[in-house]
């Protein structure tokens, strides 16, 4: 696709972007979040406007499917399309991607194009891969030290007639781990289960080899992580009985 080429056209003529999407076969999306990223504009010096509308009339002279600007006569694409607004009649991807253009931004609708290029197995893996990412992470976030790790935490603040007021709120370290165990517990559940899901798939015969070694590699990883759980789970008790 050469983008210089249409960026000239739209910057040097009075053609608008659906135009221009109809006439180079682009999603308007796509067109439209392009034309921000790169700041097109209409007031673009014209020194090369006159150099693109030669081109342009080059191009259209002697070619018989532009005289009368509309298609060859008899051409059934273009029935019930008025404009070159749209796509064929009945073409429902046109008009699902045209009714969430109405509400939703540009790089929304740029997101959901390339989502529609992804398997349904590839998109499971991106759950899978989300889940993980999460419990791995909150490793960090709520890691607690020992039983005397002491969290505290200003919940209120408001000027008083001999200094400000304040009201803490204290985390013991019991409640923090116990929260803590509970959540990747649960957690860890919802992982496991698209594992299985995954798995399943796979059986089907919709897995490249690839695919399916990546997801038993996941799985030795899960393991590990949850006997780690399970150890930390053990401590915490032992640590509570001293």
């Amino acid at each position: 696709m050469d983008w210089t080429a249409i960026r000239e056209e739209y910057e040097s003529t009075d053609i608008s972007l659906q135009d221009l999407a109809n006439k180079y076969d682009v999603k308007y999306p796509t067109i439209k979040s392009r034309k921000q990223r790169q700041s097109w504009s209409k007031d673009a010096p014209k020194d090369a406007s006159t150099k693109t509308q030669g081109a342009l009339s080059k191009a259209m002279k002697g070619n018989r499917n532009a005289a009368g600007h509309g298609a060859p006569k008899g051409n059934k694409n273009a029935k019930g399309n008025k404009g070159g607004n749209g796509g064929p009649y009945g073409n429902e991807k046109a008009v699902t991607h045209g009714f969430f253009r109405k509400y939703f931004p540009a790089d929304t609708i740029e997101i959901m194009e390339q989502i529609e290029k992804r398997s349904p197995l590839d998109m499971l893996w991106d759950q899978i891969m989300i889940q993980y990412t999460a419990i791995i992470r909150a490793q960090q976030i709520m890691y607690v030290e020992d039983k005397n790790d002491l969290t505290k935490v200003l919940k209120k603040e408001k000027p008083g007639m001999f200094g400000d007021e304040k009201e803490w709120e204290f985390q013991f370290a019991w409640d923090r781990q116990a929260t803590f165990l509970n959540a990747q517990s649960r957690a860890m559940s919802t992982l496991q289960s698209l594992i299985k899901q995954y798995e399943d798939m796979c059986r089907q015969g919709t897995a490249d080899e690839e695919q399916q070694l990546r997801i038993s590699k996941l799985k030795a990883e899960v393991s590990a992580l949850d006997k780690e759980r399970m150890a930390e789970t053990v401590v915490f008790k032992d640590d509570l009985h001293e």
